[in-house]
């Protein structure tokens, strides 16, 4: 026959359960702490895994990132030499060839052959035949005092007089204007001659008209090529104007 349970078997009963409870609730616990713990662990590990991993790609990217920019570098520098190079020759191919142009016009021109076939030769004597002793003559004189540049075509000097020659392929009006013009700088433009009676001439291959009367009435010298050889138009009892 069963015995009774007795308040004390009772009592008993939930001691022992509330044990069980409270050793149920223990290793829960410890078993969430080793649980959190481990994945706090894990968590920092994969955090140090990932920090790490990113601080090797940062590193070859800031390396590669250099690397790419010292080319770079090198490249431009490259590039800028070279660019600097063929400017230079293009320099110097731009001068000879301007340089070439110059002289074959100056050998071919009908201005360059009437100066230095006949006008250059003569032009003391023709001065000469007029009264002037003139004794010096030179060719393209350019000066730039004075705040201008100026450049006389050919001129003819004795110790006090000095006659500054303007060559034309055609005289025309306008260029009467502009060698008078010329004329009227001379002396600032080369102050050395500022005591030298100046006198102007035009020469040209054609005339256009009556210029050449238009040219004495200015006071000008007028020379002109007839054949193989050139003379002073203008009357021998001429009175040129004096700068």
């Amino acid at each position: 026959m069963t015995q009774p349970l007795t308040l004390d078997d009772i009592f008993q009963l939930f001691r022992e359960s509330e044990r069980q409870r409270q050793e149920n609730d223990r290793a829960f616990r410890e078993s969430l702490d080793r649980s959190r713990q481990d994945f706090d662990q894990r968590m920092a590990e994969s955090k140090a895994e990932s920090k790490a991993e990113f601080d090797r790609s940062r590193a070859e990217f800031d390396r590669s990132l250099a690397e790419s920019r010292a080319e770079f570098e090198r490249s431009r520098a490259e590039f800028d030499r070279r660019s600097q190079e063929a400017e230079q020759r293009l320099a110097r191919a731009e001068a000879i060839a301007a340089q070439a142009s110059e002289s074959v016009d100056n050998l071919s021109s009908p201005w360059s052959r009437f100066v230095e076939n006949l006008l250059e030769p003569a032009a003391l004597r023709l001065f000469q035949e007029r009264g002037f002793a003139v004794k010096e003559i030179s060719q393209r004189v350019r000066s730039a005092r004075g705040g201008t540049n100026l450049e006389i075509d050919l001129f003819v000097v004795d110790d006090d007089v000095a006659i500054v020659i303007e060559v034309k392929s055609r005289l025309t009006q306008s260029g009467i204007r502009q060698v008078l013009a010329t004329l009227d700088r001379f002396k600032t433009t080369f102050p050395h001659y500022a005591n030298y009676q100046i006198h102007g001439a035009v020469a040209a291959i054609e005339i256009d008209g009556e210029v050449d009367q238009y040219a004495e009435n200015q006071g000008l010298f007028v020379i002109q090529q007839t054949g193989d050889t050139v003379y002073i138009s203008t009357p021998p009892n001429f009175t040129p104007r004096a700068w």
